[in-house]
């Protein structure tokens, strides 16, 4: 079975989960207890923040342990939205966010915040430019996703961190989930205030994600409780989780160059054969990530295509893992100014670490024998 679905979730390293276990099975107290069994435990909690931070080159913030991307997002947005509520009530976001941070905005729009999206370009990016012709004397918070879920486009977020160092009162969030160990990502650098990551998308465990926050923020909390993850996040933490989580990062920091140019190269294999066939169309254009192929086939509905594919022995996803249920069409491609029938008909196909050539060469014969079987039932050749 070819796996071509590493944007929902991926096979996580065989060092994570042998760390899981063993963490499971010698720490099993809780971190916040007094007795040497928790010291120990809330050690390894601190070891693999720390362990984090250096991957990211981040000293002047701290990493809080979350529950996945959804959470960070929301613990994000809305807590500093909430927190800053005294300084204004705008922000700023593009058009194609994660679902998690587009009905995080319409909760907040609903508190009374006013939130602009801000539009993209038919390849799909949004500009500096458009982030700075928003800005208004209430802006609060921008929020810009790294690199799209869907289509695999990378945002000018180093460009708009630059332009918001000249705002301070406003807060900048990233969501990275789909960038973190694929292309480069410098927080402090780049001007970020507030980082989201899932280290299931990098081949750790489910269930564990992180959330960056720059020393001097403050975020209203979601839950109450305890004083845990700084008072930013009540309940005991996870700890098996979170170190195997570290670890996740830690690998795929250290092969994230030899795995771009490796990916680069598949996605070009993949989208030369996608251009040279008329039934399908390519969304999005360069800058893109390296993981990341998402084509349309107009007029067919594209659960038909990812169970023909499945019967070649290749699974492949139609939009994100959060949306895939749904029948409606593409957010993301519709604000891209795609046809009804194009945002209804997307495919994305996303590589891992396991995948060669020969496994491409496999995914386009499967796609070429998937078109010759629906072409009779295109409409205009139906009879």
């Amino acid at each position: 079975m070819l796996y071509f679905d590493h944007c929902a979730s991926t096979p996580p390293y065989e060092e994570v989960v042998t760390a899981m276990m063993e963490v499971m099975r010698k720490h099993y107290a809780n971190p916040s207890s007094l007795h040497a069994g928790g010291v120990a435990a809330a050690k390894l909690i601190e070891r693999s923040r720390a362990l984090v931070a250096s991957q990211l080159g981040t000293s002047r913030g701290n990493w809080l342990f979350t529950s996945g991307g959804t959470e960070s997002n929301n613990l994000a947005l809305k807590g500093a939205a909430r927190h800053y509520r005294s300084r204004g009530n705008h922000i700023i976001a593009s058009s194609i966010e994660h679902a998690s941070a587009h009905e995080a905005l319409k909760q907040l729009e609903a508190e009374g915040y006013r939130v602009t999206l801000l539009p993209v370009s038919e390849t799909g990016h949004v500009s500096a430019e458009s982030v700075r012709d928003a800005l208004t004397d209430e802006t609060i918070l921008v929020t810009v996703m790294h690199v799209n879920n869907e289509i695999g486009t990378i945002q000018p977020i180093r460009e708009i961190g630059e332009l918001l160092r000249d705002y301070p009162q406003i807060l900048f969030h990233v969501d990275a989930v789909q960038s973190l160990g694929k292309v480069p990502l410098d927080p402090e650098g780049w001007g970020i205030d507030l980082v989201s990551a899932s280290a299931h998308k990098l081949r750790g465990p489910k269930g564990i994600g992180w959330l960056y926050v720059r020393d001097g923020v403050k975020l209203h909390a979601l839950s109450s409780g305890g004083s845990h993850e700084g008072g930013f996040r009540a309940g005991t933490e996870n700890v098996p989780a979170i170190v195997a989580s570290s670890k996740a990062i830690r690998m795929s920091m250290e092969s994230m160059e030899e795995r771009a140019e490796r990916m680069y190269a598949l996605a070009r294999r993949l989208r030369a054969f996608i251009a040279t066939r008329p039934e399908l169309k390519l969304n999005g254009a360069e800058p893109l990530a390296p993981h990341i192929v998402h084509f349309s086939y107009p007029g067919m509905k594209p659960e038909v295509i990812v169970h023909m594919l499945e019967q070649h022995d290749i699974i492949a996803s139609t939009k994100s893992a959060c949306s895939s249920k749904d029948n409606k069409p593409s957010r993301v491609l519709l604000a891209l100014g795609a046809s009804p029938a194009q945002a209804l008909g997307g495919v994305r196909i996303s590589f891992g670490d396991e995948h060669q050539e020969e496994h491409v060469e496999r995914l386009i014969a499967a796609l070429t024998d998937v078109i010759v079987q629906l072409k009779p039932l295109e409409r205009g050749n139906q009879h």
